[in-house]
């Protein structure tokens, strides 16, 4: 290898000499620096310490050192030759093998536990029911208070839960004016503002409280599934405030702590008149809804159904192949130029009042495959192409220069198909976890939850079916990100006895609900 580079150097050098002959002599050395000392270092063979005076000596001492290294170049190319061949080799398996592994999953709904992953969350072990205390208990016996702490994106939360549900204090940094020009999340600034308003948040939430820390019996921090570098801004904290106050600590799984905000003690969980949910939270012990039930978690980052055993037990029955159905908001509304700072999913919600859900035809996604699963990509693709020719028919150049009522019509019917093939697919399971376990409760979570219509709908799919559903959504601003959810998690996992260690304690941006934990269930 060495030998041919030589050579091709050699080559361009007589080159370049011929065409320099007539400049000057400070071309030379220019020439020579350029080629020289390159060869020098890759070849540690060849020195040459200072800058050849003249084009001739350059190509008599190349020329010289050429033939001098041949022999040795010829057996360092074959030695790395082999080297290298081994490394490629390696390296051409790993990728096979990746692709390999790709394949198996083609087709198949994304962020589900089939042996592929190296860390799955079973906070139970692999029978599911076999909890442990790792760093202690509060006592159980009487109501114990608990911080949770939230991370995981693009919003920094704090508050102060009791294990009884009633919230004692709560505090968040919101990031959506930051992210607002970016048109989406830009993770290192939101590292940096969770950085910045972490200790703020935590102390807003003991003062609302009216407590220190030292008075608080656990703490509860996300570590996944999330952001890498903003799930350790919250982790780390937790854990020093862990340790240095001999504090229980509780690792919460993101999304489990969506789920199980369905089962805080609520005032009042069916839905009013216009669709919300009342928004106060009483002080009893009961839980809101009990294992099991069905799930549908609907985000910004996941879209899925799943089958609730218990804490740190699920079993997915539908899941997203491509995008989630927050991602297909937030990206229908950057192509409507509205405002994405607070989630595309309000922006566009809130312009769809104002149209006509059936102006624009929208293919409803997988009509011919009779599963759970989801698919937004390719709905977002026709609405792009629709867009696109409503913009030729009124003359414009951008989506963002149309008319309001165009813009309107056209968030309004994409929601209807996005939401109608919500209803297929969960239908769809419902009728599949009544038949096989007997469940009839529905609970809606996530930050999508909060959108009045998907609620109107869902509440309807339940109250007329031939053996109506119970349906249970949580307030609408505790469906969205905050310290509440971790807090809470934590509390759930407190009750059945579990904890975790906060030394050393890692933060995942995948975290899927490990198989293994609902194996043999349904």
């Amino acid at each position: 290898m060495f030998f041919s580079y030589k050579m091709a150097i050699l080559a361009l050098l007589e080159s370049a000499i011929q065409r320099v002959s007539s400049s000057p002599r400070i071309m030379m050395r220019e020439i020579a620096c350029a080629f020289v000392p390159h060869i020098e270092r890759t070849s540690h063979s060849y020195r040459c310490n200072g800058v050849c005076d003249t084009g001739s000596s350059i190509l008599k001492r190349l020329s010289s050192n050429t033939c001098h290294m041949s022999s040795s170049s010829i057996d360092i190319e074959e030695t790395n030759a082999t080297s290298n061949n081994g490394k490629n080799n390696k390296k051409k398996t790993s990728l096979q093998s990746g692709r390999e592994k790709r394949r198996k999953f083609i087709g198949l709904a994304k962020a589900v536990d089939r042996g592929q992953w190296e860390n799955t969350y079973q906070p139970g072990g692999e029978d599911g029911c076999s909890f442990e205390a790792k760093s202690g208990l509060p006592n159980r016996d009487k109501p114990f208070c608990v911080l949770g702490i939230e991370s995981s994106c693009d919003d920094t939360g704090a508050a102060i839960i009791r294990s009884d549900g009633r919230i004692l204090g709560e505090s968040l940094a919101s990031q959506h004016s930051i992210h607002e020009e970016w048109g989406g999340v830009v993770p290192g600034l939101a590292k940096t503002a969770h950085e910045e308003n972490i200790d703020r948040v935590i102390n807003e939430a003991l003062q609302k409280a009216n407590m220190e820390l030292s008075g608080v019996d656990a703490i509860g921090v996300t570590v996944g599934p999330g952001l890498e570098i903003c799930l350790r801004v919250g982790c780390n904290r937790a854990r020093e405030l862990a340790i240095e106050y001999n504090k229980p600590f509780i690792g919460v799984h993101h999304l489990e702590a969506h789920i199980l905000m369905a089962r805080i003690p609520t005032e009042k969980h069916d839905n009013n008149s216009d669709g919300s949910v009342a928004d106060e939270v009483r002080g009893v012990s009961s839980r809101a809804m009990e294992f099991p039930f069905l799930a549908l978690l609907v985000s910004g980052g996941h879209c899925q159904i799943l089958k609730c055993l218990g804490i740190g037990r699920y079993s997915i029955v539908g899941g997203t192949l491509d995008d989630s159905l927050g991602e297909a908001f937030d990206k229908t509304a950057r192509l409507l130029g509205l405002p994405v700072g607070g989630g595309g999913g309000p922006a566009v919600e809130a312009l769809a009042k104002d149209g006509d859900p059936k102006s624009v035809t929208l293919p409803i996604p997988l009509q011919k495959r009779k599963d759970c699963d989801f698919s937004y990509a390719g709905l977002k693709t026709a609405v792009r192409l629709a867009a696109e020719k409503i913009c030729v028919e009124r003359g414009v150049e951008t989506v963002a220069e149309l008319p309001h009522e165009d813009k309107a019509n056209i968030a309004a019917s994409f929601q209807n198909v996005a939401f109608r093939h919500v209803e297929i697919r969960l239908g769809r399971a419902m009728d599949q976890v009544q038949e096989q376990d007997g469940i009839k409760t529905l609970a809606v979570v996530g930050g999508v939850a909060a959108n009045k219509e998907l609620r109107r709908r869902l509440d309807a799919l339940c109250s007329e079916r031939s053996e109506p559903w119970d349906m249970l959504v949580p307030p609408p601003r505790l469906c969205t990100d905050q310290g509440a959810m971790s807090a809470w998690a934590a509390v759930e996992r407190i009750m059945v006895g579990s904890s975790d260690l906060p030394e050393g304690h890692e933060v995942f941006a995948r975290y899927p609900f490990s198989l293994s934990s609902t194996d043999g269930e349904g």
